[in-house]
Formats: C-alpha cells, structure tokens, sequence
C-alpha cells in the first residue's frame, strides 16, 4: 500500500515535466492504474474500482482519438532527463521508505487495523440502498439525456473528427 502511494507520489511529480500530449495521456493511466489499486485494496471488492478504470479508459480513448486527429503530426520524442528523473525519485523514494522508524510503521499499521474493523463505514453499498438509490437512479437517468441530447446536436459531417475521404 505504501509503496502504491509512493509510486503515486512520482507519477504526480513527473507529470509536471511531461509536454507531450502522449507522454501525459499515458501517465494519466499509469497513475488510474494506480489509484484504482489502491482504492480496489481499501475496500470491499474490485467492482467500485474496476469501473472508476473503465471510465477513465473511455475518457482517454475519446481524448486519445481527438489528439490524433488535431495534432496529428506531432513527433513524440521521449526524454532521457525524465528517465532518470524517474529512477531517482523511485529510489530516493525506496530508500526514504527502508530507512524510516520502525515505530511510525507499527503506529500506522495499528491504525490501519483499527479501522479496517470498523470497514462498514468505508462501504459505497450506502449509496445503493433505499433513500440514496433515487439519486443514482436520477443522476443515471440524467447522464442517459445528456448522452441523447449530445448525439442529436452533433453532426457527424462538420465535426473535428469528421472523415476526410467522400
């Protein structure tokens, strides 16, 4: 868990150096990966987690096709500076990790168990329950015109990612 926080920690970092489109749209998903770990670790199961990824796949795939067809002709040269960059933040973070008291572990660890026993309240199945499944139904109902009313409003043949051949 500490680890995936450290990781986390240096993908954030390093997403300050990135420039090109690419590079971002990839530490975008490194950093999903990540943090749906994490939250997928911390509670019941997989599912919560498992489609906050497939959101955030769709997401980049609809931003992964629009950058391709804008900015098509853009080189994508990785940089050797942000390598290095990256394996010294991953080993200084490493060594920060190994070198750290023993007594703040055992302290966290405590609290981790502490409030695993008490993991009811960490539960999302809250929000599918009686007085709160009305707002998921409106807020699915609602995404659900949103899509129609988009699909209807756009013209396929004037768009950005209208088709160049006739």
């Amino acid at each position: 868990m500490t680890i995936m926080m450290i990781l986390s920690l240096t993908i954030s970092i390093m997403t300050l150096l990135m420039k090109h489109p690419l590079s971002l749209g990839s530490m975008l998903m490194t950093q999903t990966i990540i943090t749906s770990l994490t939250i997928g670790s911390l509670s019941y199961n997989y599912w919560y987690s498992y489609i906050l990824f497939l959101i955030m796949i769709g997401g980049m795939l609809i931003l992964f096709v629009y950058m391709t067809s804008v900015a098509s002709n853009e080189i994508f040269t990785p940089s050797i500076k942000i390598f290095y960059f990256f394996i010294l933040m991953l080993f200084l973070s490493i060594l920060i990790y190994l070198i750290m008291d023993n007594f703040f572990w055992t302290l966290n660890n405590s609290f981790i168990n502490e409030s695993t026993s008490n993991f009811h309240h960490w539960s999302l199945n809250k929000y599918f329950n009686f007085p709160n499944n009305l707002i998921m139904y409106m807020l699915i109902l609602y995404l659900l015109i949103a899509l129609l009313t988009i699909v209807k409003i756009t013209d396929f043949k004037k768009g950005a990612l209208r088709s160049s051949f006739k």
